[in-house]
């Protein structure tokens, strides 16, 4: 045994690493650390490439942000739950296609509302009188010019600044644009849709960026039978360990060697690391050498949103037949937003969600004390409102297993950051919705990201290797999900 060699003696998987020594010929071998949908997305094409692939999950569970419940009866997404960009371009259409999942589009392109429409919705004030559709509209168009014109402001500063800074200075210079009484409230609660999309609030959002997202055409479908189906679809045959929490990594030697919290070691030709972006904040793991200062640096300049869902059944329906019931209120803050999965799936449950500071406040309650903030909410926009018989409560921010729900750009951040994020290390490799520079924040963001850190991968353990071989597998599920020609399944009841 050579002393200096830090892989001469290791445990792999409960085995003496006799591996290390093996043939040239033999299948490289990745470990794969994260089992969201871009963790599950690499060790995918990798597994289909005749790669030696195993994926540690730190959860009892895959899926990471992606969360279908079934403890109703019916499927409840607590995480993601939107297929973003109803079209043939999304990397996810094929499979969802060839699955037969059915997709509820809540909008088209271009909404005010993000991923909903004006089209079925019903908003009360604060003393539980509905307000008129007309003022919304109104408002809402109102709200257009207003974004329109932080533009303007956006053009002639250098410096960024947050989203709310902007609006501030429009309203300072086009009075006729503020609202006044009711119409102000409706305007704090379209504010509100806007943070719930970034997961944050608006005085953090980056003017510079807000709008320079990609998203793809076809507007926004819920997923009617949830994500489940996909992830199980992507994960079959391949090696999972749930319950292995990674707390180290170590990058030399041509090698990597995976420790995990019981300390246990795993020992790969690379690794694709595809933790929440709020992991590596918060350097849960700990890189062996140390990152270096840019890509550390990176990883502190993207910010992390935090949304929140309270799902709540009933035993039947007592509410309007619409796709959102929100509160409107003096200041986004205190605005609320209920999404009638009623409507969507056809069974009796409305879920509350919550975005930025106030997603971080609602995790301070019991799961109790959640729920019957949430229902007073409720009540003061239908007083007869019965008492749900289950409930469910999700805690993003503080689950140490994602420490948030997704990546936001924040205010001032660098222009090559993405670059950074997503760059390899040696045997190192990124992937997560964090490095999606198109589409962070999405589900198909994640899983492109999770392709493309595979495909870095095979192609730099190909070239070392001289196993190019393995090449013709690479793709193989791909082209299988492609092939499909059934359309996708879209309603809007």
């Amino acid at each position: 045994m050579d002393p200096k060699d830090p892989f001469s003696a290791v445990l792999f998987d409960g085995s003496v690493s006799s591996h290390i020594g093996r043939q040239q010929n033999a299948c490289p071998s990745v470990i794969v650390i994260g089992g969201g949908i871009s963790g599950i997305a690499a060790a995918r094409i990798l597994h289909d490439a005749s790669f030696k692939v195993i994926l540690l999950e730190s959860r009892d569970r895959l899926g990471g942000r992606i969360h279908t419940d079934y403890s109703f009866g019916c499927p409840v997404d607590m995480g993601a739950s939107w297929l973003h960009g109803v079209c043939n371009e999304n990397p996810l259409a094929p499979l969802i296609r060839r699955l037969g999942l059915t997709l509820y589009r809540t909008s088209g392109d271009d909404s005010v509302l993000y991923d909903h429409d004006l089209e079925s919705f019903a908003l009360f004030d604060t003393d539980g009188c509905q307000v008129s559709q007309k003022i919304v509209v109104e408002v809402g168009d109102t709200f257009t010019k207003i974004l329109k014109e932080t533009e303007k402001v956006r053009n002639e500063h250098t410096d960024d600044m947050s989203v709310s800074q902007a609006i501030s200075v429009v309203m300072d210079r086009h009075p006729e644009l503020r609202q006044n009484g009711l119409a102000h409230e409706v305007l704090q609660w379209y504010i509100c849709r806007m943070e719930a999309w970034f997961a944050a609030d608006a005085d953090v959002i980056s003017l510079k960026n807000w709008d320079q997202e990609h998203v793809l055409s076809g507007g926004h479908g819920l997923m009617v039978q949830g994500y489940d189906p996909i992830i199980k679809a992507l994960a079959k045959d391949i090696d999972v360990r749930l319950n292995h929490r990674v707390i180290k990594i170590l990058n030399v030697s041509n090698k990597v060697m995976v420790t995990i919290e019981d300390g246990r070691n795993f020992i790969a030709d690379a690794a694709i690391i595809t933790v929440p972006h709020g992991i590596l904040k918060a350097k849960l793991i700990e890189f062996v050498p140390q990152l270096p200062e840019w890509k550390v640096a990176a990883i502190s300049d993207l910010g992390v949103g935090n949304e929140n869902k309270v799902a709540l059944r009933f035993e039947k329906v007592f509410w309007p037949n619409v796709e959102l019931l929100g509160i409107v209120a003096p200041n986004s803050f205190a605005c609320g937003y209920f999404l009638n999965l009623h409507k969507a799936t056809g069974h009796p449950v409305l879920v509350y969600m919550a975005a930025g500071r106030f997603a971080y406040d609602l995790e301070k309650l019991t799961n109790d004390a959640a729920v019957n903030f949430v229902m007073l909410q409720l009540k003061k926009m239908l007083p007869d409102a019965t008492e749900p018989v289950q409930y469910l409560v999700s805690r993003w921010g503080t689950d140490l297993n994602s420490l948030g729900c997704y990546s936001l750009d924040l205010v001032g951040k660098p222009g090559d950051i993405y670059e950074r994020l997503r760059a390899p290390l040696g045997n190192l490799f990124f992937g997560g919705e964090a490095v999606s520079m198109d589409h962070q924040g999405s589900v198909h963001g994640a899983y492109s990201a999770g392709v493309m850190a595979a495909g870095n991968c095979q192609q730099h353990l190909l070239q070392k290797l001289g196993n190019l071989e393995t090449l013709q597998h690479a793709y193989l599920m791909e082209e299988v999900l492609e092939a499909a020609t059934v359309p996708l399944q879209i309603s809007r009841m």
